[in-house]
């Protein structure tokens, strides 16, 4: 009896593999299709992520432009002629 261990995503995708070639490089398309899988779903993950990230760090730029209440209150003197 062998304590062989395998990892499960080969366990559960030898078969699939093992059909449409038995050479390494069916082996190598299958799994770079998965990574490629994968980087997409990750993407689809931190692109709302990197949104708020750039919306957060547009407030903080350019909250320095907004009038502060003592700029509203006094009015502003252009040299008019009293």
């Amino acid at each position: 009896m062998s304590n062989h261990s395998t990892h499960p995503v080969l366990r559960r995708f030898w078969k699939p593999v093992a059909i449409t070639g038995a050479g390494g490089t069916a082996v190598a398309i299958w799994f770079e299709e998965i990574l490629i899988f994968g980087q997409d779903i990750l993407a689809l993950i931190f692109l709302p992520i990197m949104a708020g990230v750039i919306y957060l760090l547009d407030i903080f730029i350019f909250k320095s432009r907004l009038p502060r209440r003592e700029d509203l209150e006094t009015p502003i003197d252009k040299g008019a002629k009293k």
